[in-house]
């Protein structure tokens, strides 16, 4: 493949010529954001076991990671302030690693069948403290640290995005056998994947036994 490269004729250096390619934002659009979180907005929350959280080291890197849970597992402190419990994964650490360098951080919480989004900015904080852990516990497993977030902005999110992609339209819902599974592509990425199938299923199935003794 062809290394692509921005032409530079083309490329949007600046904020006024960006905004010059748009119409003005409506009033609502900006009217819209807030500093708490309202009862519409707590009540999203507790609805959603899934949220996208956005991170920056200090150099600017970015780092988007998933985290999911039961419906409700983000924890409501006050109208300010929420607490995300930090499950069990692949301890690169890299969301922790990022919010002690610097604690800004978006959220970006989902419902499955819900075409809108809420999005929520702030500053982050790591904690073990047990209290607030004993609350998070599932399967009686409490989790070893847990992000709490000081809100900044929050604000409702169109529905644009999910209407286009036909996220939740059950005939627009891939086959996942038409991929490789997940270990297989980062076998083939780093180690090599062996080439007999049985060994490769024998690799897959090890996954998902992990998956069901790991999950909390």
């Amino acid at each position: 493949m062809k290394e692509f490269k921005v032409n530079p004729d083309f490329a949007i250096t600046d904020e006024q010529s960006l905004r010059s390619l748009f119409d003005a934002t409506h009033a609502l659009a900006i009217q819209k954001c807030q500093d708490t979180l309202s009862t519409h907005a707590q009540a999203f929350i507790r609805r959603s076991p899934f949220l996208c959280i956005g991170t920056q080291n200090l150099d600017g890197k970015a780092d988007v990671s998933p985290r999911g849970d039961p419906v409700g597992f983000v924890k409501i402190l006050d109208e300010r302030t929420l607490a995300i419990p930090d499950r069990p994964g692949n301890n690169r650490l890299d969301t922790l690693v990022n919010i002690l360098a610097n604690p800004t951080v978006g959220l970006l919480f989902i419902i499955p069948g819900f075409d809108d989004t809420l999005r929520v900015n702030g500053h982050a904080t790591l904690t073990t403290d047990p209290e607030l852990l004993g609350s998070m516990s599932v399967n009686d497993r409490a989790p070893k640290l847990a992000i709490v977030v000081e809100v900044s902005e929050v604000f409702m999110h169109c529905a644009k995005a999910f209407r286009r992609s036909h996220l939740w339209n059950p005939d627009h819902f891939q086959d996942r056998s038409q991929m490789p599974s997940i270990v297989k592509i980062i076998l083939d990425q780093t180690t090599g994947a062996p080439s007999d199938e049985d060994a490769m299923r024998k690799i897959d199935d090890d996954l998902e036994d992990e998956y069901k003794r790991t999950l909390y």
